[in-house]
């Protein structure tokens, strides 16, 4: 049985070791290295090429986040596991972005350490419970936005909306509806400052994301 081959990345000698004990009990798991900053991790995983690196945040010399963007780049097969003790939305916001896979609270159970690392090794995420549930809560309120300004928009105005994203010209639209051109335009003007868009293509962009009209 091939195991999952995993460097530890933690400036705290104690918590290496303790994680270290804690994988050793899983017939699965094997620790290939260990690493105390940013840059020993960048390095030990350039030489190593573990299946998962398991990454604290607050390192010296080179942070969690950078080391992460740093290995991805250069290998970006290598699953990265952030293991932190902050859980704000800013903050896994920012791991994400620099290509980790998954999140774990310090505080989180053994359990979940080792299901984790199973689960970004199988290529896919893992988020501790509690920062899932505020990553959904926060997506359903930037939905829940988005829906409230499309609608603001009278029946007319989306109308519009999907003629002007259709590639439609004001004085072709006033036709369609038969409308005046100054009137189609005025229609416009209220859309575009409804929906906080600035010109025609993020209109188009905005009408694609919402299904409005589909890409041919």
């Amino acid at each position: 049985m091939n195991k999952i081959r995993v460097l530890l990345a933690d400036d705290h000698t104690i918590l290496r070791e303790g994680i270290r004990a804690l994988l050793a009990a899983q017939p699965d798991i094997e620790v290939v290295g260990e690493a105390a900053n940013g840059r020993e991790a960048v390095s030990r995983a350039r030489d190593l090429k573990p299946d998962v690196v398991l990454m604290d945040i607050a390192m010296p010399l080179l942070n969690g986040l950078e080391a992460t963007r740093q290995i991805k780049k250069e290998h970006p097969e290598i699953g990265v596991l952030v293991l932190t003790m902050h859980d704000s939305q800013e903050y896994v916001s920012q791991i994400l972005r620099a290509g980790a896979s998954g999140y774990v609270i310090k505080e989180a159970a053994a359990s979940d350490l080792v299901s984790a690392i199973h689960a970004v090794h199988g290529g896919g995420a893992f988020l501790y419970p509690s920062v899932a549930k505020m990553l959904v809560d926060d997506y359903l309120r930037r939905v829940g936005a988005e829906g409230e300004r499309y609608e603001r928009l009278t029946d007319r105005e989306r109308e519009v909306l999907q003629l002007i994203a259709e590639g439609h010209t004001n004085k072709e639209i006033a036709d369609l509806l038969c409308l005046s051109v100054k009137t189609v335009q005025t229609h416009r003007a209220h859309i575009m400052e409804k929906l906080n868009l600035h010109d025609k293509g993020e209109l188009i962009k905005y009408a694609i994301q919402r299904g409005i009209i589909e890409l041919s």
